[in-house]
């Protein structure tokens, strides 16, 4: 597909023999050499390197960090305010029903607001933002940096080795260091539920930190495919499967990241899209939630599976949103959405695969403890 857009690591991800498909709009690694299994258990247990260079990556200004979160507030039922400088929080956009546009990333840089939003969806969380934050707040996208992240147990001693500074952050600081001689948006997050670090450098910059990072001997590149079995396993949202415009943040248990001040009684409740139907189902619970779930078997259960309350009749009580065999597990792992009376861990319900019923068990999430460092 010749329309494809490229990542500036494109040539760097062609040499090292990575298989690339189409993925929102750009020509991505879905896996190398070593393959999604390989590539999956290295980042548990060692360090991988991500090319998310397709997420956008926009600053918001304007006369201070107080009136841009104030403007931002008004799109995110999200304690941005609150945040603190060279801090990061997850947020989402909500819209009049109270479903969800995007789920982002949110940091605090001292005189602005650094925002990292899905591929996906950038396009209109951009015209979004220029439209509800108004003429005082500016939107500038960066396109002249790339994103990269660095996950498992080993990426704070091999990113030391180019700064030490790294070693004092924790989980969700934000800071500017030098990697490899360029200045470089580090922090400390990503979406493996791994311990480790995001890396916004400057394009130009890219490939030869990138390249230092492979030199290491703990760091192997990964591509989309591990990516998404790491998230699965660590029981995080992957936007337009698990979360969507039709599913409110009460619904996918994303309570966690409403803070008390945005709720009912708090000092700033509301004035967000769809806030009334988010601050009734925080009150009074939603019908259905997400959950995460386990197949009893071998097989896979993926998107779109249809979930019965019986292993026989009755009309679907629900569906899978996200699954795959989930190699730290050992065994089928998945998400979905299921009415609040059978979303209970312990729960036994069917899923319909190849016209048989199989059962399924509902879970605790996540499948694997996240290992972040607080």
């Amino acid at each position: 597909m010749t329309d494809l857009l490229r990542l500036p690591l494109h040539d760097l991800h062609v040499e090292l023999g990575a298989k690339m498909v189409p993925f929102a709009g750009y020509d991505m690694p879905v896996q190398y050499s070593a393959g999604v299994m390989k590539e999956h258990q290295h980042t548990r247990t060692r360090a991988g390197l991500f090319d998310v260079s397709h997420m956008g990556q926009v600053v918001l200004r304007g006369d201070g960090y107080e009136q841009v979160a104030r403007a931002v507030e008004a799109l995110v039922p999200v304690n941005v305010m609150g945040l603190g400088e060279n801090r990061q929080r997850y947020g989402f956009f909500t819209n009049d029903d109270g479903g969800i546009e995007d789920d982002l990333m949110l940091a605090n840089r001292g005189d602005h607001l650094f925002v990292v939003v899905n591929a996906a969806c950038k396009d209109g969380d951009i015209a979004l933002m220029r439209a509800g934050l108004g003429p005082e707040i500016s939107v500038d996208v960066i396109d002249d940096r790339a994103l990269l992240a660095l996950q498992g147990p080993e990426a704070e001693a091999v990113l030391a080795g180019l700064n030490s500074g790294v070693c004092d952050m924790r989980f969700m600081d934000v800071a500017t260091l030098e990697l490899d001689g360029a200045a470089c948006w580090v922090s400390r997050s990503g979406y493996t539920g791994e311990d480790g670090f995001e890396i916004s450098a400057p394009s130009e910059a890219a490939e030869a930190l990138a390249r230092r990072l492979l030199d290491h001997e703990a760091v192997a590149p990964i591509g989309l495919g591990a990516r998404d079995s790491l998230r699965l396993e660590a029981g995080l949202c992957l936007y337009g499967h698990d979360i969507d415009t039709a599913t409110s943040p009460v619904e996918a248990g994303l309570t966690w990241a409403i803070q008390k001040v945005r709720r009912s009684g708090g000092a700033r409740a509301g004035g967000f899209p769809g806030a009334s139907r988010i601050l009734q189902e925080l009150e009074e619970g939603a019908s259905r939630l997400r959950v995460g779930l386990l197949p009893q078997g071998r097989a896979p259960m993926r998107e779109g599976v249809e979930l019965f309350a019986a292993d026989e009749g009755g009309e679907p009580v629900g569906r899978i949103t996200s699954g795959s065999f989930g190699p730290t597990v050992g065994g089928p792992v998945a998400m979905g959405y299921l009415p609040v009376e059978l979303a209970a861990p312990g729960t036994t319900v069917f899923g319909e695969l190849r016209g048989k019923r199989q059962p399924v068990e509902v879970a605790q999430m996540p499948f694997v403890p996240a290992n972040f460092k607080r």
